[in-house]
């Protein structure tokens, strides 16, 4: 069974991810990252999920006995374990998380020593030594050089103090009423006190964790939660987190949810007139809107799609030279601040703009309108290699023909086929989207 998926290791709590499983890969993890050891220390992070006690446990477990030092630091957000883990010189950082999913799954993710997500060729490598009997056996210490843990819970001043260089100090904000959903997760304790600190009016929604609230009707998922209270409250802002806080969803004075594609494009822009975009351009993922593009030519700034995942947005912006990019879902990323997407980095980016600008968040968000897209995901019996369905090349030029841009891809972690059509006309890719979808049925449910 593969056990890394787009983001790490995810599933279902007790099942897929059981304290075993969890063990076991933390030992793989620790053999790995021996090879290249310098300090013996791996950092551990989670967010508020109630099995993360159970992950966690298993995860201490297996790292010490194969003889490396652990630092618990408790519920954070991802980006926070990714700076931290560099900024404290570990040898890798762990996060116990399933981001945006329910509080059933969870989920492990690995850093290296520089705060980077791991590539594909150290995944497979760990995977490798998980599966390998001998090698999990050998690998555990005795005696004196079995590995401690220690628990510390003051590094949260670290990463606050780390999101506030990421701010203009010129900037504070004093007369900004802010709303906040911290969709009861790993931001619950940070995101408040960061905008507090810089003298906004705060007011906190959703921020009891209780271990099963987690993204619950909530937080970057339901960004309508957090728009009818902005509206209510006659807030300036409204900024709502997913459960470990890497993602972000901005809604303006309006209560009106902007869309992902208009937050990179507009950010990408402002960061260009302030001298501070490397590279021309951005990186956005094959998903976003192709009124990004056209934005960002009218800009006369280029844009570099890469695949689905913060990873590889990442990827291509370094290959580039770029330092800005992120994915339409609200994963940013300011190269220059994290080395992941962060909601904290990218809420304090967006209110800078609006105080440098001097303009209403609806005024500078307006400037960009996403074209009409359709994205249904579809339940299938297996997944055939696309390029061995018959027809779907032609079924591909046909769309192109009616100008439609169309995009067809597996789930990493499910039996489900990711349909998305984008056109200037809504009606065309509605009728379009009802052929693609029994096109798909009828190809992958024989």
């Amino acid at each position: 069974m593969r056990l890394f998926g787009t983001d790490g290791v995810r599933g279902k709590a007790g099942e897929k991810l059981s304290a075993m499983t969890a063990m076991r890969l933390a030992m793989a993890a620790g053999v790995y990252f021996r090879k290249h050891s310098s300090t013996n220390v791996i950092l551990l992070g989670k967010d508020t999920r109630k099995s993360g006690y159970m992950i966690e446990t298993a995860i201490v477990a297996g790292l010490t006995a194969v003889g490396y030092n652990v630092l618990q630091i408790g519920p954070m957000p991802t980006p926070a374990v990714a700076f931290l883990t560099e900024n404290m010189r570990c040898d890798a950082g762990i996060m116990i998380s399933a981001s945006h999913n329910p509080y059933y799954d969870n989920g492990i993710k690995f850093f290296d020593q520089n705060g980077d997500k791991l590539d594909e060729n150290i995944e497979a490598e760990i995977e490798k030594i998980y599966y390998d009997d001998e090698a999990i056996l050998n690998a555990q210490k005795q005696m004196a050089e079995i590995g401690a843990n220690k628990r510390i819970d003051d590094v949260i001043g670290r990463y606050i103090v780390q999101i506030k260089n990421s701010f203009p100090k010129e900037l504070n904000l004093k007369g900004l009423r802010v709303v906040l959903d911290v969709a009861n997760g790993a931001a619950y304790k940070v995101a408040p006190t960061v905008f507090s600190e810089l003298g906004a009016d705060v007011i906190v929604i959703n921020n009891e964790p209780n271990g099963s609230n987690i993204n619950q009707n909530c937080g970057a998922l339901h960004p309508e939660v957090l728009a009818g209270e902005v509206k209510r409250l006659r807030a300036d802002l409204g900024f709502a987190f997913d459960g470990d806080a890497d993602r972000l969803v901005v809604v303006d004075e309006c209560g009106e949810i902007v869309p992902g594609d208009a937050l990179l494009g507009v950010l990408g822009v402002f960061l260009h007139k302030q001298g501070l975009l490397n590279g021309g351009g951005i990186v956005a993922t094959i998903m976003s809107n192709a009124a990004l593009d056209d934005y960002l030519k009218s800009n006369k700034l280029k844009l570099i799609r890469s695949n689905v995942g913060d990873k590889y947005v990442l990827e291509k912006m370094k290959e580039h030279g770029m330092n800005f990019g992120g994915e339409q879902s609200g994963h940013v990323i300011f190269g220059d601040y994290a080395k992941t997407g962060d909601g904290l980095v990218t809420a304090m980016q967006v209110v800078a703009m609006l105080l440098k600008e001097r303009k209403k968040a609806s005024e500078i968000f307006a400037a960009i309108k996403p074209y009409p897209q359709i994205l249904l995901n579809l339940k299938i019996s297996n997944k055939k290699p696309l390029d061995g369905i018959a027809g779907l090349s032609e079924l591909e030029s046909s769309l192109a023909s009616d100008g439609i841009r169309s995009l067809f891809r597996y789930s990493g972690t499910e039996n489900v086929i990711r349909l998305l059509l984008e056109d200037k006309n809504q009606a065309l890719i509605e009728k379009r989207m009802d052929e693609v979808k029994k096109f798909f049925v009828k190809a992958l449910n024989a």
